[in-house]
């Protein structure tokens, strides 16, 4: 006898055979059908697929709690997530994670494959639903509009905590170079030109300051993702949701996540408002923002070897070009560039989604969830890329960047209070035609004696870190 290699399963349209090893059933097979969009199933996100199994085991608990859940069918489901939440059956979500209808395609996936394990733990076979149903109990008091965003809540704080990490190692390595190039004196710039001497120190010191900054910012926008709309149900309204699940749904998910959870005031409000998201994109988008400057400061700055500034050289970590031997191109700072035009991007996508919402619920918290993921994710390997793979092993041309300063006519800035603007500025014509140094013409024309000169000249004075002796 040939073993059977499909169960069949009914719903809304009709009749449709499911793999029989598949934990997913017609609902999800469906959505595999009308969503071929992306190829990237939703199995991508673990964050999203822990998030899911601990709304429907905290889901469940509550209704046991509240005595509408049998507590042998309680104890399947929520040992059925349990397992999904330990890593298990993450193989068994394969809707694409950009979809039609606000989520349900997610929801469903989950409903099916939570039931279909919990029917195991009983002792049944996949499919039969008539001991365990995943809308009528794995789904039991909550509707999509109520599961996914909270969902997507928590996955997006847990997603977060990772890229905060990410962002304290980049900032540790550039903290690092500050203290390292402390004493290298160079010119600093302003629109390109020359400006006044500064330490390159300092000039590394900013980049981690600006990491720190975002670092700040990034757990203020965190904090209002913890405001979830679970017991909403369809529009805000509870329909469907007895009194007392919102709170103890509540209750029961911040014990399972350990995360601080708090109820919307406003459920019907919060079921349609998709600000918090616009918020945490839009920081991420200045993150994003400012690490691109960050990088294109250190391709600038190595550009080179030999017809650019040459002021740092980055880690070699790979041949630049298949045509011109020896050239080395500055990759990692390249790749993250491309990582923030991406953010950039998906900042625009998760605004329109947001004011694309109608009414009482937004149907497009699936690209929501796509673009936030993509962003915060990729950021992460970002930071973790330049850091490990860049900023670790930059190191100085130390003496180059001394003669550029003490050939630069931005020095004659440092000795403006001392001799005068109207002085100070002939000598900086001179220099520039002369082409002689602005020391050495100052001395000449016995403008300053030379040791209040060398005095002035003191890199720890010129980078504005101490202050020039008495006369």
């Amino acid at each position: 006898m040939t073993a059977a290699v499909s169960r069949r399963e009914h719903d809304l349209l009709g009749d449709r055979d499911v793999p029989v090893d598949a934990y997913w059933g017609v609902h999800t097979l469906r959505a595999t059908e009308n969503f071929p969009i992306t190829g990237t199933r939703i199995s991508a996100y673990p964050h999203l697929i822990d998030a899911l199994a601990a709304v429907k085991e905290a889901a469940a608990l509550a209704n046991e709690e509240l005595g509408l859940l049998e507590p042998r069918k309680a104890a399947a489901i929520v040992e059925a997530c349990r397992e999904i939440r330990e890593g298990k059956l993450h193989d068994q979500f394969v809707v694409d994670v950009i979809q039609g209808g606000a989520g349900t395609s997610t929801n469903m996936n989950a409903n099916e494959v939570i039931a279909n394990r919990a029917l195991e733990l009983l002792g049944h076979e996949k499919g039969q639903y008539s001991f365990l149903h995943p809308n009528e109990d794995v789904n039991l008091g909550q509707s999509t509009n109520d599961v996914y965003p909270t969902a997507v809540k928590i996955a997006t704080v847990f997603a977060v905590r990772g890229l905060l990490k990410a962002m304290a190692v980049l900032q540790d390595a550039f903290a690092r170079k500050a203290v390292e190039f402390r004493d290298v004196l160079k010119m600093g710039r302003t629109q390109l030109q020359d400006a006044v001497p500064m330490t390159l120190g300092q000039e590394f010191s900013a980049y981690a300051v600006m990491m720190g900054e975002d670092r700040s910012r990034l757990d203020e926008a965190v904090e209002l993702i913890h405001e979830i709309n679970l017991g909403a149900t369809a529009i805000g309204t509870g329909l469907n949701a007895p009194a007392g699940y919102a709170e103890s749904a509540r209750r029961h998910l911040a014990e399972i996540t350990g995360l601080p959870l708090v109820t919307a005031a406003n459920l019907v409000e919060a079921t349609q408002d998709c600000g918090a998201f616009v918020q945490m994109s839009g920081v991420l988008k200045r993150i994003a923002v400012k690490l691109s400057k960050s990088c294109n400061d250190l391709r600038l700055l190595s550009s080179g070897p030999r017809a650019g500034l040459a002021e740092i050289n980055l880690p070699p970590v790979q041949a630049g070009s298949s045509i011109m031997p020896g050239k080395v191109n500055p990759v990692i700072p390249e790749v993250v560039n491309q990582v923030a035009f991406e953010v950039i991007g998906n900042d625009v996508t998760i605004t329109m989604a947001a004011e694309a919402g109608q009414l009482q619920l937004n149907a497009f918290e699936p690209i929501i969830l796509h673009s936030l993921s993509e962003s915060i994710t990729h950021l992460s390997a970002a930071c973790h890329t330049l850091a490990e793979r860049c900023v670790a092993g930059i190191t100085a041309n130390t003496e180059a960047l001394r003669r550029t300063v003490e050939n630069s006519i931005g020095l004659v800035t440092a000795l403006n209070p001392h001799i005068g603007y109207t002085a100070a500025t002939d000598i900086a014509r001179e220099a520039l035609a002369t082409g002689r140094g602005v020391a050495e013409l100052v001395l000449e024309k016995g403008l300053l004696p030379a040791e209040r000169l060398a005095d002035l000249l003191r890199p720890e004075v010129l980078a504005g870190s101490g202050t020039a002796r008495a006369v």
